[in-house]
């Protein structure tokens, strides 16, 4: 594939960081192709996200939790970056089903 390593490095660093975050105890990462993508996978075993704040999740700013301080829960920046890094490199960025916890996929398109 083709891209911006910079970019793209960050991108797989917030979904990193976010795992870790809110993970219990475990972080798991795959990486799959297609014919025609590359999907990148990034399952946590957190409370994971309720289906009506799935894309909500992706808007800057966005903490689902309002009780956090910027300190413990971030800014609400790092899974916008992930969106906008997908989109400026022709993909997207999703939460996908596959609980318990949350499943973060990021699908890139193969050259």
């Amino acid at each position: 594939m083709r891209g911006d390593p910079d970019a793209l490095s960050r991108a797989i660093r917030n979904l990193l960081d976010n795992a870790v975050r809110y993970a219990h105890h475990h972080v798991e990462v795959g990486l799959d192709t297609t014919e025609n993508e590359a999907v990148l996978c990034v399952r946590d075993d957190g409370a994971g996200i309720p289906p009506a704040d799935r894309d909500r999740v992706f808007d800057r700013f966005t903490r689902l939790d309002d009780a956090r301080s910027r300190d413990a829960g971030g800014s609400g920046l790092g899974l916008a970056i992930v969106r906008e890094v997908a989109t400026h490199h022709g993909g997207r960025a999703c939460v996908e089903d596959g609980g318990p916890g949350a499943r973060l996929a990021l699908h890139l398109p193969l050259s």
